[in-house]
């Protein structure tokens, strides 16, 4: 059963975007609705870097990093890459520590700049770094937690969208009434901004930083699995696997 969601101001639901296959067939540019837009700059080269947040520490799941429990057989890192490539143009992985347990990746790792565990804004301040050092043409990226396996396939789309649609800077996903802050929308122009908020005023939440800022709400549908459900314990992992078998 999918929920409707109730639409705030700088808010897109999911389900209320566009019917793009119906604009297809009764010949309705994609350009003409946000979603559409948002779809079409992204076929058409837009440079945005997609940014996993792998820094997570697996504290409850027996300790050892977060990004490389495995469900399905398979590392939650490499679902979160597998889930984002197609909708990004590069992909960076943001973590401390030794980068070479990643190399199997075969991407780039990013360290925090920020001294000690500062949380996911230090993470979201080296991608914006690292996007404006490597891809000049990078406006904004987007950041995605590696311990929720079942994000949105649309992701990038709906939030720019959503940040478009609401003329915002910044945007957000949310699900079943929950705001998911490092599911987000961050333009590479803030970072000084940022830089200046974590390392001068010692803010650790993100809300503490976003809420200076216009920041839209892209809202998804929760329907056989909360899109962002997020695996903390070892029954979260038995869950997770679960659903993916249900997904299938």
């Amino acid at each position: 059963m999918i929920r409707r969601m109730k639409a705030y101001p700088g808010e897109v639901p999911h389900d209320q975007k566009c019917d793009l296959a119906a604009r297809r067939r009764v010949g309705v540019p994609l350009a003409t609705c946000a979603l559409g837009r948002a779809l079409f700059d992204l076929q058409c080269g837009m440079t945005v870097l997609g940014v996993v947040l792998a820094g997570g520490r697996a504290r409850r799941l027996g300790g050892g990093d977060k990004a490389l429990v495995e469900i399905d057989g398979r590392p939650l890192l490499a679902h979160a890459i597998d889930r984002l490539a197609p909708q990004v143009s590069q992909i960076a992985i943001n973590a401390n520590g030794d980068p070479s347990r990643f190399d199997s990746f075969g991407l780039p790792v990013v360290a925090d700049s920020v001294d000690g565990f500062a949380g996911p804004l230090a993470g979201v301040l080296a991608g914006l770094d690292w996007a404006a050092d490597n891809t000049a043409a990078c406006g904004r990226i987007v950041t995605v937690a590696t311990d929720a396996p079942f994000f949105p396939k649309d992701l990038v789309a709906c939030l720019i969208a959503a940040a478009d649609s609401a003329d915002a800077k910044l945007a957000c996903a949310k699900s079943a009434d929950r705001h998911h802050p490092v599911f987000g929308l961050w333009p590479v122009g803030l970072r000084e901004d940022l830089r200046h908020a974590l390392v001068e005023e010692g803010i650790r939440k993100v809300d503490l930083w976003t809420v200076r800022h216009t920041l839209a709400v892209a809202s998804f549908p929760a329907s056989v699995v909360d899109p962002f459900f997020n695996i903390n314990r070892p029954e979260d992992v038995v869950a997770a696997r679960e659903n993916f078998n249900s997904l299938k």
